[in-house]
């Protein structure tokens, strides 16, 4: 068997987007080199690895099989390359690094920026999900490091505390909900909503609770940031959910009132998430320790 590790990248990359096409393109391979890879590598086998369908293609048992391996050996060679990279200079490390909306949009960018600069030598790959998806992504090897809600169950991983927050509902000095200081998500289903675009982990998080309700949310603008939904809000276009961080600070440059949510699920305590802090490269468990100790500032 003499699988290198393009082949290894490219087979994880193809499952992962679920395409050929789109898995050759992020290692940027030309199609017919990357599928020439993967026929070589079903032929050194003697097994396909991908069932090929219409939609895209799906790893079959042994491909599963090989997927787990190929992430294991990718990995350990990332953190060789990590660890040798203390002694040669011109090495540099990935960190694929998944988080949920808040804390991606409201905790991050500071300390990213800090580590960065601190480090030229290291990239980061960071990419939003919802937090029992990046639970998920941590368990299986996808991901290295997760920023989660501290509602979502993290059995078997290492756990540190990043911060704390909570969501609010804003709404227009002059709205029918200003003259309240606490609600129910429940109750304020039947106004117009400024968002995130539905894509977002946190609008999708929000859709499932009104959806487990029988109600949908009436959306009526989407956004690309917290602060953008403030100012829409501000202006009375809807009511919107943003973390209390956002909304104590744009109600400093606004016309913003405030309103506790009252269920459980509002207050946030966000946590580091890692498979084994041990097993990861060193410029890895770098950012770990750097975003821990981050918590509070």
């Amino acid at each position: 068997m003499s699988f290198d590790l393009v082949d290894l990248r490219l087979f994880l990359h193809v499952v992962e987007a679920g395409s050929i096409t789109r898995g050759a393109e992020r290692l940027h391979l030309a199609l017919a080199a990357a599928s020439t890879r993967i026929r070589n590598m079903e032929a050194v086998l003697g097994t396909p690895l991908l069932h090929r369908e219409r939609q895209g293609v799906q790893p079959t048992p042994a491909g599963r099989t090989l997927l787990r391996h190929a992430r294991l050996m990718l990995q350990q060679a990332e953190r060789m390359r990590g660890e040798l990279g203390e002694y040669a200079n011109g090495l540099r490390g990935q960190i694929r690094l998944l988080s949920n909306t808040n804390a991606l949009m409201e905790f991050l960018p500071e300390p990213l920026s800090n580590f960065l600069a601190a480090h030229p030598q290291v990239n980061i790959d960071l990419e939003e999900r919802l937090s029992d998806e990046i639970v998920a992504a941590i368990a299986d090897g996808t991901a290295d490091i997760g920023i989660v809600a501290g509602t979502v169950a993290v059995s078997g991983l290492e756990v540190f505390p990043f911060r704390v927050d909570r969501f609010v509902l804003v709404v227009a000095p002059g709205h029918a909900l200003a003259t309240l200081d606490r609600i129910a998500f429940a109750e304020v289903l039947d106004y117009d909503f400024v968002g995130l675009d539905r894509a977002s982990a946190l609008q999708r998080f929000l859709s499932e609770k009104a959806d487990r309700i029988g109600r949908r949310i009436k959306l009526r603008v989407q956004l690309r940031s917290f602060d953008a939904i403030c100012r829409l809000v501000s202006c009375n276009v809807g009511i919107g959910v943003v973390p209390e961080t956002t909304a104590e600070r744009s109600a400093r440059a606004m016309a913003l009132h405030r309103i506790a949510l009252s269920d459980d699920w509002a207050l946030r305590e966000l946590r580091i998430v890692v498979r084994r802090e041990a097993d990861l490269p060193l410029y890895a468990r770098d950012l770990v320790r750097h975003l821990a100790a981050s918590e509070g500032r």
